[in-house]
């Protein structure tokens, strides 16, 4: 039974080591973080997306997950709390194991950006697949981001999303312990 895979082993000290660690993601974009390495998450959810999830997820976001990750709902209910939507369109966070429609949640208003969806999405790894160069706020000089498990379309996507500012919907990229935020503010091209 899913309920009996422990959370956080130290709720506090670990909601507080993932917090700062989502935090500087999205202050640094295409940096790699390590969260959840202790967390042992019903299958499919990786030990970060398990991490953010208990850190960020509580009765006040509407958390969305993909069919696919139907059989971690049980544990996200029980340990984070969060009302699972089937509307995307009404999740504060959503969860995937592939990149699913942009368009299909919330991108904020123009009044009220913060407002947006924030998608975490767990992909195969990184340091190989699709190369991305990263430029915008939080980073100094462009970056290159290597993801495997995107599709062939990311950088097109990205760029649409990317267009609706200061709408937008936030990314966490995840691969087992490993976090990377792709905030709307972050310009992608492939290559």
């Amino acid at each position: 039974m899913s309920l009996d895979l422990p959370g956080f082993a130290d709720p506090v000290a670990d909601a507080q080591q993932t917090f700062r660690a989502v935090l500087d993601a999205m202050a640094r974009p295409g940096r790699l973080h390590r969260v959840g390495e202790k967390v042992q998450p019903p299958a499919p959810l990786a030990g970060a997306t398990a991490a953010v999830l208990l850190t960020l997820a509580d009765a006040e976001t509407p958390l969305w997950l993909a069919p696919d990750c139907a059989a971690a709902r049980d544990w996200v209910l029980f340990h984070c709390g969060a009302p699972i939507t089937d509307d995307p369109a009404a999740a504060a966070f959503a969860v995937a194991t592939a990149l699913p429609d942009f368009s299909a949640f919330s991108a904020g208003t123009d009044e009220a950006p913060e407002e947006s969806a924030t998608l975490i999405v767990q992909v195969a790894g990184f340091g190989s697949g699709q190369r991305l160069r990263l430029a915008g706020p939080g980073l100094r000089t462009p970056a290159t981001l290597q993801v495997a498990g995107l599709p062939a379309d990311f950088a097109a996507r990205w760029a649409d999303n990317h267009a609706l500012s200061p709408r937008g919907i936030d990314l966490l990229l995840v691969a087992g312990p490993a976090v990377v935020a792709l905030p709307r503010s972050v310009r992608v091209e492939a290559g």
